[in-house]
């Protein structure tokens, strides 16, 4: 198989490459590795110890990728139907943006605040801190919503008429924070609400969302 995914499939970061090849119909192969004790082998293709990266092996040697925004936009330049960028200079800004604010300050918030203390922890064999994750609940997270709120307001989609990458970037960090049992209030963020339920129920979405699910109860039930 031409392309392999390294990473683990709960990794916000790792779905997003994944969920980017099926909507592009593209199969792979995904290895598990796990950012808290990655093989030598991945240390060496990974310069930031993270995950995931992404092997093309129709390139000869070096043919590792990584960093998820970086493999995204490989792979809509090697698979470039169906697009899952915008054309345009304007409409393709904004989508970066998005996918940045969701990579960076939704990645930040949801992910340490919230699905590693009731997830990661659990895997790691260590209690989860509650009181801290009310705190992110109430203090923190209300003004993302707020924003991304105003922003999705009656769209479907961020960017113009499309999904795009912001779209997959953003659905991606929403699955963690259901995964952590949490949802988004639909009485106090509707517009919110509405489209990360849509989001989630993408075939490319809900394919992984059903794999994972099983893997996040066991971990939260333990």
């Amino acid at each position: 198989m031409a392309l392999i995914v390294y990473g683990a499939n709960v990794s916000p970061f790792v779905r997003k490459v994944r969920v980017v090849l099926a909507e592009k119909g593209q199969d792979y192969k995904l290895e598990q590795v796990s950012p808290f004790s990655p093989p030598p082998e991945f240390l060496a293709i990974s310069p930031l110890k993270r995950i995931p990266v992404l092997r093309d092996t129709d390139l000869p040697e070096p043919n590792t990728l990584p960093d998820s925004s970086a493999i995204a936009d490989y792979l809509e330049h090697k698979f470039p139907k169906p697009a899952l960028y915008p054309s345009e200079p304007f409409p393709r800004a904004r989508a970066i943006f998005y996918e940045e604010y969701a990579d960076t300050l939704l990645a930040q918030t949801l992910g340490p605040g919230v699905f590693f203390e009731r997830i990661v922890k659990k895997m790691l064999r260590q209690q989860p801190d509650e009181a801290a994750v009310a705190a992110v609940l109430r203090d923190k997270i209300p003004p993302i919503f707020d924003f991304l709120e105003k922003e999705i307001g009656t769209k479907h989609v961020f960017v113009g008429d499309m999904f795009s990458i912001a779209d997959v970037s953003m659905g991606s960090m929403f699955v963690n924070f259901e995964h952590a049992g949490e949802t988004v209030d639909a009485k106090r963020w509707p517009n919110l609400a509405r489209y990360v339920a849509a989001i989630h129920a993408r075939p490319s979405f809900k394919a992984l969302i059903d794999e994972e699910r099983p893997i996040c109860e066991r971990m939260r039930a333990a």
